[in-house]
């Protein structure tokens, strides 16, 4: 299996309302250049990936097994 997914918490949607929904679990798209200008590339609700300020988001551990989940989910 590849490298693992990254995901992260939606803490705020402020101008973004559309696109993230607060406490919600997204997936992190790398994107080491978005990364330095403080930028994620999230899959928002529209299943797409897009750009958000790293300030909306909290980053978390999940436990080994709801990776294997969510992987295989996917």
């Amino acid at each position: 299996m590849g490298k693992q997914k990254e995901f992260v918490v939606c803490v705020s949607n402020k101008g973004y309302r559309a696109s993230l929904v607060v406490r919600r679990l997204y997936e992190v798209v790398p994107d080491p250049s978005a990364f330095d200008r403080g930028l994620l590339r999230i899959i928002d609700e529209s299943g797409e990936d897009y750009l958000f300020p790293d300030k909306l988001f909290e980053a978390i551990e999940l436990p080994t097994g709801l990776k294997r989940k969510l992987a295989l989910a996917t």
